[in-house]
């Protein structure tokens, strides 16, 4: 019998009783919804999700739709995960550190003080037991998880004061996200929580002393470089924020093994391209910067090592008492270390000619 002969005579029943399945999976349209914790303003990152999106709708020639909406349009910037678990969403892109409060674990899914950089982050994730330990992680949230972006080294942000010594940072009240919070709060500084879009104005107002936010790119936009003349580097606290793509395990059962692999492949395009974005904006948006103003500055030695001790020391105290923490960060330290003794016989030693010992003359 022809094959349309058979479709048209056995009806639906019949042809998954006849185990072709497969082929009506490949029609099959789909409509999902993924929101995201960032505003459309923040380009650079909120970008992410068009692009995945976009990438998913190119492979299914338009029968597998996310829509993207930014933060607060369906649920608020900070309430994704709960979204996404609960099953009121498909799917959701946001920063894991957000989350710490749920549990530190989820910060370890981004970024963590003196953690591992972006590339490394990336092999930790693909080719480590980064995502393994992860997948397992979220089964408690009703989340598969995937890496979706990765902005790169950040910035150590904007002071209205030089930082030259400890001193200078006890008392320092300043805008920094969540979980890095704690060791400026060992360092004797004292964080505020303060949202994104209110930051200029607690800045220009002396309301706070400082605040942190990402990069040249995106801190130009908030005009910081106008209320605190200081930019500081590097931030030692992320190294290499890794964002993610969180989608609920139901949904993601659901979908055939085609669109499975096509979901996979798209979160995975858009990882490579928000770095790439970051990587090509950075450095004349840093120059613009420099060109009103702005004095770069490095923290001092004394500083980095006083922060990474009071992070080891969070680490530790963590490890003792949460298990989720103590598995996963054990793994995830081993592979640091490893890394760091590579890179210093290839990757740093080539990057500090490029940057200090290079004839400049082509």
């Amino acid at each position: 019998m022809q094959r349309r002969q058979f479709l048209q005579q056995a009806g639906l029943g019949g042809i998954l009783a006849a185990g072709v399945a497969p082929a009506v999976h490949a029609q099959t349209d789909i409509r999902w919804r993924l929101v995201s914790s960032f505003p459309k303003t923040l380009d650079t990152i909120y970008i992410a999700a068009e692009v995945f999106a976009k990438k998913v709708a190119e492979a299914t020639n338009g029968r597998f739709i996310i829509s993207v909406h930014a933060g607060g349009e369906l649920v608020p910037p900070l309430g994704v995960v709960d979204a996404v678990q609960q099953g009121t969403v498909e799917c959701a892109h946001t920063s894991p550190y957000y989350f710490f409060g749920k549990d530190d674990t989820f910060a370890i899914d981004c970024a963590i003080p003196f953690g591992l950089n972006s590339r490394q982050m990336s092999a930790w994730t693909y080719e480590g037991n980064g995502l393994q330990l992860f997948r397992e992680f979220y089964r408690n949230y009703n989340i598969v998880n995937f890496a979706m972006g990765n902005t790169g080294a950040q910035m150590g942000g904007w002071y209205r004061h030089e930082i030259k010594t400890l001193a200078d940072i006890r008392g320092l009240k300043i805008r920094i996200g969540g979980f890095s919070g704690k060791v400026f709060s060992a360092l004797g500084a004292v964080p505020q929580s303060i949202p994104g879009g209110e930051t200029y104005q607690a800045l220009e107002k002396g309301v706070i002393d400082a605040a942190e936010w990402v990069g040249p790119y995106d801190d130009e936009k908030f005009g910081f470089y106008k209320v605190a003349k200081h930019y500081y580097y590097p931030g030692w606290w992320e190294g290499g924020p890794q964002l993610a793509l969180y989608v609920n395990a139901k949904a993601w059962e659901q979908l055939p093994a085609d669109y499975k692999a096509i979901l996979t492949t798209a979160a995975s395009h858009a990882h490579v391209h928000m770095q790439a974005r970051y990587d090509v904006v950075n450095p004349p948006a840093l120059k613009r910067l420099v060109a009103k103003g702005t004095q770069v500055h490095r923290f001092s030695p004394q500083i980095m090592q006083a922060a990474y001790d009071a992070s080891m020391a969070l680490y530790s105290d963590l490890s003792a008492k949460n298990p989720a923490w103590r598995k996963i960060y054990a793994d995830y330290a081993a592979f640091r270390d490893e890394q760091v003794l590579w890179a210093r016989f290839a990757e740093a030693s080539f990057d500090q000619f490029m940057q200090t010992g290079r004839n400049k003359k082509r």
